[in-house]
């Protein structure tokens, strides 16, 4: 499975600590758009299947490449390439997001503006998952799913945002709707109490999802049918339409 079929531009933004950055992003599809922001193991063939899983429901899905190969995994290679990447990502960072999420926040913003859409919804998963909670304070973000969100790494029982990024997010889901997080039963990486601590700070206005079952990736490596059915409807009822 390839990136054929997709089209692609290089996009500039700033990064949290005023510095910026370019990274490719890949788009296709028509209809409402949905970010898809990568895992740790990369742009492989199963996060373009998850793409063209929510292209054949009719949304245009935009893939910004953020680090490690196309088309294939890399767990060692990407560990490292992320740990090079410190001004954009704190892996360990309690109480404050990483800088490459004002990076994605403007992401939203010109692929609104590019699609001409009411807005964009955004899927982050693993390391990226709670910028989906986050960008949900933005006005170009009107749905986010969070799957097994996993920073701050080892701190289960913490939240990889501020207390003002949790107000402001929280404001837009009052407003827009709420997002939505899930996880494994037996997921080791991303525990319950990390769903139990969003839901402490976000309350009735994130859904949760616990899925049977050991594995860590739900939309990707470790593919779980009703997981996306959870995110094809959360998306249908959202504000996207």
């Amino acid at each position: 499975m390839t990136l054929q079929g997709f089209q692609k531009f290089d996009f500039e933004g700033p990064l949290g600590d005023g510095d910026s950055v370019s990274h490719r992003v890949y788009y296709r599809g028509e209809g409402p758009p949905i970010v898809i922001m990568q895992e740790l193991p990369g742009i492989g063939p199963q996060t373009l299947r998850l793409a063209l899983g929510l292209i054949d429901e009719g949304y245009s899905v935009y893939l910004p490449h953020l680090f490690g190969p196309l088309g294939k995994v890399s767990f060692a290679g990407n560990i490292r390439r992320i740990f090079c990447l410190r001004r954009e990502y704190h892996l360990f960072a309690a109480n404050k997001a990483s800088p490459i999420v004002d990076w994605m926040r403007a992401l939203c913003r010109e692929v609104k503006q590019r699609s001409g859409a009411r807005g964009v919804g955004t899927i982050g998963m693993c390391l990226t998952g709670g910028f989906a909670l986050t960008l949900m304070a933005d006005d170009a973000v009107l749905a986010g799913v969070a799957s097994q969100p996993s920073l701050p790494v080892f701190k289960n029982r913490a939240l990889h945002m501020s207390q003002d990024e949790v107000a402001a997010a929280r404001k837009g889901m009052e407003t827009k709707g709420p997002a939505m997080a899930m996880r494994y039963a037996g997921d080791p990486i991303c525990r319950a109490a990390k769903l139990d601590a969003l839901k402490e700070a976000f309350g009735d206005n994130l859904i949760t999802h616990t899925f049977e079952g050991r594995g860590h990736s739900l939309l990707t490596l470790d593919w779980n049918d009703k997981a996306f059915d959870t995110v094809k409807a959360y998306f249908r009822d959202s504000a996207l339409h």
